[in-house]
């Protein structure tokens, strides 16, 4: 027999359960893809891979898969089992890799020794910063095993490792907790790595399990006091911060649960190298000790915990190492765009992470982890199991998972309060583009269904601290979370994308009194966006307003105007429910639709009028973000209008607004039909499968050469303006997904999940790693846009309000799916034509199913 489960492959179960023992995966999960891999001292293979399935081979060379809390830092373990990316000190370290390992030594006449690790990437001996120097200072001289094998099922990431010479069969599980709806624990700054061995031989053997790290909390000169102190089953690297900075302090737990563990605190003090040399010669010769830790005054330069361990014929054992740190203090301190010297003046109250305001030191978050890891973990099980428990296809399942990990990520914040803010990527050594900027974050979909309570945080950021009181919102949020003088332009999209994602909060959460209290807020920043875009009520954006691509739009367009008619469409709904008078925002929402159809769509898709003369604002050199305009620009701008406009092009983002709208349980904006015509035309005219010969002259790392991607705008009309807005030759994932999403909310499946094969395909991890799309920053936080492919392709939106759940898949027949709410989580679909829900964690409080299943009358 063979095993088919949303992996887009299938194998011979007795191989399966060989591979899933090896790894140590959970009973009960859901399997992966997996292929056969190379044997014997055969040079490892990359074979075809499917989506959902396993990586190896070239695959791996940059696979990093995020494990940690949300807002409390982020360690990498790689596809071959290394660690990476190592980011706890409140801010991004990517490439930063300590000298940190596992080991294993099979005891004998001539021991075996290896690193629990795969090859080293060979761009890793030559392609990273100072390997030329030789790279002293890490450990890939070290022997390791042949072969490595990765496969995920977030939260968990397992490897298995081959070598001819080691008689054992090795996994490794990697995780970190993420239970939906349980923010704290999801936000605990640890991460799970469990060491599975198999004795596959007909004799017993012993071996001494080692989990190794150099110290490498030093500051970056080097001066700081330091220590390998004393921890219950483990060691705790350390050091002190200054008085000047005292951000540095920082501490790394590692720690196992074993009565015959020990732990040596003090590796051997020299020159040159040493302390590694003679860590590694204790590893070889099968070692095992107990040594204490050393004074400050002459710190240890590393330490290692030993576990020995017996095993007979078929035997197997788990060894669990829990990884945990505390840097409490920060000194990250980000004023808003308005604020004068935003990035000067770091006077001031400075962030902290949410566990200092918990837990005291790391001893104590160790203490909490050792005494929750059983539960954390079967609770993470329960949900990759039923995240997993599903049907829909393998590409989709891969893009979801993969981007849950920005949420593991450095791009999430989240303060002592618990109160989420968030950058929109990571630079290598600090965040990229702060404050939980509103534009980027509006395509992201996964936090408020997993975490509804953090996403009306940020609501409550941007209609409290963010909006001052004539309804002009600041976009971009200090940190501290805190007021700022608004003197910076707002944001068209992300403000009035923040009112249908009010109104998305309101239904995922049903609490009617919130919506209540935030109610005023959400009418003065309307209000403001009317008097401020549409001052003579025409129904559309006309005045210059700014956006996401970091420009203003100069006169109506299908983009922005999509946000405004879901923005009125969705205060409309609320104020009605609360009893309140709307009539002037259902004019207004008429109004503009009748125009937007009649005057944007030009019988294809919906474009651009730019305008910029006879409006209130200014000129459009002395209006705007991008408003320096040179001699020759000048003379540009008398000929084809301001600067970074679209015109006449096909734009993916051109109904942005109306796929927003539907997300957030609004509705449908703008006809049906003219939003299809256009997503279809979308799709036809930007999506590339070979940019060999695209022209882009502004970042071409997301997408360039024989790869294909989904461009932002094309001209197939013709029209291009000399300077079109600035991303425009660009891709972006989150682009993808929401379009991707989008055509199949709008019924054309088929073209939709093309763009998500496409994107995935350049993060086949021997390029790029699977776990970070990228954008302007790592981890780039409009890729969790991937999340609304669930809700496209099942339909299913559960109302906490009117307790209906709504099922209105894009699928024809039978099918599974995850489902998650405010109270509880579960697998929703159709079975033998009828819906059903079952309820896997909490519970959620179902009165009606309104099913509409794909291809009936009622769907047509």
């Amino acid at each position: 027999m063979k095993d088919t489960h949303a992996n887009g492959d299938a194998m011979p179960r007795r191989e399966f359960l060989k591979f899933s023992a090896a790894a140590g995966l959970l009973a009960g999960l859901a399997p992966g893809s997996v292929h056969a891999s190379s044997s014997g001292d055969e040079p490892a293979m990359t074979p075809s891979r499917k989506f959902n399935g396993s990586y190896e081979g070239a695959q791996i060379n940059r696979l990093a898969f995020p494990l940690g809390g949300i807002g409390a830092g982020m360690i990498c373990l790689e596809g071959t089992g290394a660690f990476s990316h190592i980011s706890i000190r409140n801010q991004p370290d990517v490439f930063n890799e300590p000298c940190m390992f596992a080991a294993v030594c099979v005891r004998g006449e001539k021991p075996v020794a290896r690193v629990l690790e795969g090859p080293v990437p060979g761009w890793k001996l030559f392609g990273m910063r100072a390997a030329a120097t030789g790279l002293g200072e890490k450990s890939f001289g070290l022997p390791r095993f042949a072969r490595a094998k990765f496969t995920t099922r977030f939260p968990f990431g397992s490897i298995v490792l081959d070598d001819a010479s080691v008689p054992l069969e090795v996994g490794i599980t990697g995780w970190s907790p993420f239970t939906p709806g349980d923010s704290d624990g999801s936000s605990l700054p640890v991460a799970g790595v469990e060491y599975r061995f198999t004795n596959p031989t007909a004799a017993t053997v012993e071996a001494v399990f080692s989990f190794n790290a150099k110290q490498f909390f030093t500051g970056r000169d080097g001066k700081l006091p330091n220590a390998v102190k004393a921890l219950d089953g483990g060691y705790v690297i350390w050091s002190a911060g200054s008085g000047e900075k005292p951000w540095e302090e920082a501490s790394f737990a590692v720690s196992v649960s074993d009565p015959e563990s020990k732990v040596n605190h003090a590796w051997f003090r020299g020159s040159w190298f040493d302390p590694l040399t003679m860590a590694w010669n204790d590893i070889a010769a099968g070692a095992c000790f107990d040594r204490p830790p050393t004074d400050e005054a002459a710190p240890s330069p590393g330490g290692t915990v030993f576990v020995p361990f017996t095993l007979a014929p078929g035997a197997t054992r788990t060894i669990a190492v829990r990884l945990c740190w505390y840097c409490g203090k920060s000194n990250i301190r980000e004023f808003g765009m308005g604020e004068p010297d935003h990035k000067k003046d770091k006077t001031g109250v400075a962030y902290s992470p949410w566990y200092s305001g918990r837990f005291a030191d790391v001893a104590a978050i160790a203490a909490h982890w050792r005494d929750n890891y059983g539960s954390l973990r079967e609770a993470s099980a329960r949900f990759s199991k039923a995240f997993y428990d599903t049907t829909l296809p393998a590409e989709v399942v891969e893009a979801v998972a993969a981007n849950l990990g920005i949420l593991k990520s450095p791009t999430v914040l989240r303060q002592t309060d618990g109160r989420l803010w968030a950058w929109e990527g990571c630079r290598d050594e600090e965040g990229c583009c702060s404050g939980s900027c509103t534009h980027v974050w509006n395509y992201a979909q996964a936090i408020a269904h997993l975490f509804p309570d953090l996403e009306r945080s940020l609501r409550e950021t941007e209609f409290g601290p963010n909006q001052d009181d004539v309804g002009h919102q600041q976009f971009r949020a200090a940190l501290p979370i805190r007021a700022v003088e608004n003197t910076f332009h707002s944001a068209a999209d992300g403000q009035l994308g923040g009112i249908m994602k009010v109104h998305r909060e309101w239904r995922i959460g049903g609490d009617t009194d919130w919506l209540r209290g935030l109610w005023p807020r959400v009418r003065k920043s309307l209000d403001y966006c009317i008097e401020t875009w549409d001052p003579d009520r025409k129904g559309w954006l006309e005045e210059p307003h700014h956006n996401t691509y970091d420009i203003e739009f100069w006169g109506p367009n299908g983009m922005c105007t999509s946000f405004y008619l879901g923005a009125l469409q969705a205060a409309v709904l609320m104020g009605n429910a609360l009893g309140d008078d709307v009539k002037e925002y259902a004019a207004l929402l008429d109004r503009g639709t009748k125009r937007a159809e009649s005057e944007l769509f030009d019988g294809e898709y919906f474009i651009q009028k730019i305008e910029w003369k006879g409006l209130r604002a200014a000129d459009p050199t002395v209006t705007g973000f991008g408003s320096k305009y040179s001699p020759e620009a000048l003379a540009l701008l008398e000929k084809e209008g301001p600067k970074y406009q679209y015109g006449t092009g096909c734009l993916s983002d051109g109904v942005l607004g109306s796929w927003i709208a539907l997300m957030c349980g609004v509705g449908q904006v703008l006809d049906a039909q003219k939003v299809a015509s256009h997503l279809s035309a979308v799709h036809r005219h930007n999506l590339k499968h070979d940019l060999s010969a695209h022209v882009n002259p502004q970042r071409p790392t997301f997408a360039a050469g024989a790869e294909g991607g989904l461009l932002l705008c094309t001209w197939p009309k013709g029209g291009a303006l000399s300077l079109p807005f600035v991303y425009s030759n660009e891709v972006w994932t989150g682009i993808e997904y929401q379009v991707a999403s989008h055509l199949i909310c709008m019924g054309m499946v088929d073209e939709g999940l093309e763009v998500v094969r496409v994107c995935r395909a350049r993060y086949d991890g021997r390029i790029r790693n699977p776990f970070d799309e990228y954008e302007c920053g790592h981890w780039y936080a409009r890729a969790l846009a991937s999340y609304g492919l669930l809700q496209a392709l099942s339909g299913a939106r559960y109302d906490a309000v009117e307790k209906v759940l709504h099922l209105t898949p894009a699928i024809a027949g039978d099918f599974r799916s995850f489902l998650a709410t405010k109270t509880g989580y579960g697998v929703v679909g159709l079975k033998d034509g009828k819906p059903f829900l079952e309820v896997r964690s909490g519970s959620i409080n179902v009165e009606k199913i309104d099913c509409v299943p794909a291809g009936s009358a009622a769907a047509s």
